[in-house]
């Protein structure tokens, strides 16, 4: 089985293009591998950000990637800043 770990930064709304160069294939491929899926919430931290749009920005995307047939029950699904262990193993 073929693992494979991909993110996406909370940055702003999801378009288009998102849906059809990344999500699309997340979706098709959370049947096809064991499918890791990130919102990577910390790599926003990089720039200047307002701490309250950045924890919404994270729910509404979050909640997107469900929307658009993320299912938590065939592939996993986590938001980076939520799992302490992520961040000790490479910050």
């Amino acid at each position: 089985v073929n693992r494979v770990f991909s993110g996406i930064k909370p940055s702003g709304a999801v378009q288009l293009g998102n849906y059809l160069g990344a999500l699309q294939n997340w979706v098709s491929m959370q049947d096809e591998s064991d499918a890791v899926y990130c919102v990577v919430d910390l790599h926003a931290l990089t720039v200047p950000h307002d701490s309250d749009e950045l924890r919404s920005s994270t729910l509404s995307l979050t909640q997107m990637l469900m929307a658009v047939g993320l299912d938590p029950e065939r592939c996993i699904l986590f938001v980076q800043s939520h799992v302490r262990e992520h961040a000790e193993s490479a910050w």
